[in-house]
């Protein structure tokens, strides 16, 4: 089990709440108008499909997708938005990674770094972690929802690389360029996902315990309520009974 499917199970768990506030819907906004800077086409544009399906999963209105496609292609005046990879550490010497977009880079860069310092962990150089992680798809089925034996036949059949269980959830890790096979085909054998995304998974795990374990829990919710951020990806690893004590 990996840190990041921990992680990744307690976002999920927050999932209904951040819907609830909106954050939701910001974040997926954000990544339409990003992705369509490439081409208003999903059929031609991977990123931008991925991202309207991840905005129709949270019910998205198709209005709302109209219009962040057409601010992302520039036929609708809007903030231009950047796109910022931070690196850093995290306490124990976790490594982190946190997406963002944002209409102020100066802001947005020196919000992250007084969260990371505040909180036991400091920026890094660009490339100093992100090579500890690689680019996959990553789709999480809730346990009850299906058998290991027919969620395996199937995603393997699709092409998947692996399928793991987290204490309570299926994850399924694929290719970026199968996201959409994988994710289609557990759909078609009516499996419903809790999450589906293509994010940065760690190629190697750092135990933490005690208060590093429980700070790099804190650093990891801080990031994510800021508004500016989209992801957070960190490859800390935490024992099964201490991390529901923590959670």
């Amino acid at each position: 089990m990996s840190g990041h499917s921990k992680w990744a199970t307690i976002k999920h768990k927050k999932a209904a709440l951040d819907s609830k506030r909106g954050k939701m819907f910001t974040r997926v906004i954000k990544e339409i108008t990003i992705a369509a800077r490439h081409g208003g086409d999903p059929d031609a544009n991977p990123r931008l499909r991925t991202a309207i399906t991840a905005a129709k999963a949270v019910s998205m209105p198709a209005d709302n997708i109209k219009r962040a496609i057409m601010r992302g292609t520039g036929e609708l005046e809007g903030g231009q938005i950047d796109e910022i990879m931070f690196e850093g550490y995290g306490p124990g010497g976790a490594a982190v990674l946190v997406q963002v977009a944002t209409d102020n880079r100066n802001r947005t860069v020196s919000e992250i770094r007084h969260l990371f310092s505040k909180n036991g962990g400091n920026l890094a150089e660009q490339g100093s972690v992100s090579w500890m992680f690689e680019r996959k798809s990553h789709i999480i089925v809730e346990g009850d929802k299906a058998s290991e034996d027919k969620l395996m036949d199937l995603v393997l059949e699709a092409g998947a690389d692996d399928l793991r269980n987290d204490g309570g959830n299926w994850e399924i890790i694929s290719a970026p360029e199968l996201h959409e096979k994988v994710l289609d085909a557990v759909h078609k054998a009516g499996i419903p996902t809790a999450s589906a995304e293509i994010g940065m998974i760690p190629k190697n795990l750092i135990k933490l315990e005690g208060k590093n374990a429980s700070s790099m829990l804190k650093l990891s919710e801080i990031l994510e309520e800021h508004d500016d951020v989209q992801n957070v990806y960190s490859n800390f690893d935490i024992d099964e009974k201490e991390m529901e004590a923590l959670a």
